[in-house]
C-alpha cells in the first residue's frame, strides 16, 4: 500500500515538473471593439497548442462566440528559454493565419504572427 502511495506522489511530482511553462490560460489584448479572448495553451503531442476558450466585451461581460473552441494556435516547438517557434497563429478578428512565435517572460507571453512579410504582435496576460 505504502509503495502504491509512494509511486502515484512520485507520479505527480514528476508530470508537474514536465509542465511547459507557457501552459495555462492566457487573456488576450483587446480588439478594436474592445473585446478579448481567455486562450487555453497546452501541449498536443511534441508541440504546443492554443484554443479559443471564452470571449469576452470591453465590459468583462462574457459573450457568445461561434470560434469558442477553436484552435488558435498549433505547430509551436518549444525552443528552451522560454521561445516558441515554427507553429500557426489564426487572428479572428482577421479570419487570416499566420506564422508564429511567442516569447514567453513570467505571466506575459508576446505572441507574433506574420504573413508576407507583415507582422502583428501582442502581449498576452497569463489569467491562470
Amino acid at each position: 500500500m505504502r509503495t502504491t502511495i509512494l509511486a502515484a506522489a512520485l507520479a505527480l511530482v514528476a508530470g508537474a515538473a514536465a509542465a511547459d511553462p507557457v501552459e495555462g490560460v492566457w487573456m488576450t489584448q483587446p480588439d478594436d471593439n474592445g473585446n478579448y479572448a481567455h486562450v487555453t495553451i497546452a501541449p498536443c503531442g511534441a508541440e504546443i497548442c492554443g484554443v479559443l476558450g471564452k470571449g469576452f466585451d470591453s465590459a468583462g461581460s462574457p459573450i457568445a462566440s461561434p470560434n469558442i473552441g477553436r484552435q488558435m494556435i498549433w505547430g509551436m516547438e518549444p525552443r528552451g528559454g522560454g521561445e516558441y517557434r515554427g507553429g500557426k497563429i489564426w487572428a479572428p478578428d482577421r479570419d487570416k493565419t499566420y506564422n508564429a512565435r511567442m516569447t514567453l517572460g513570467g505571466n506575459r507571453l508576446k505572441v507574433e504572427g506574420c504573413v508576407l512579410g507583415i507582422c502583428r504582435a501582442q502581449t498576452w496576460r497569463r489569467v491562470q
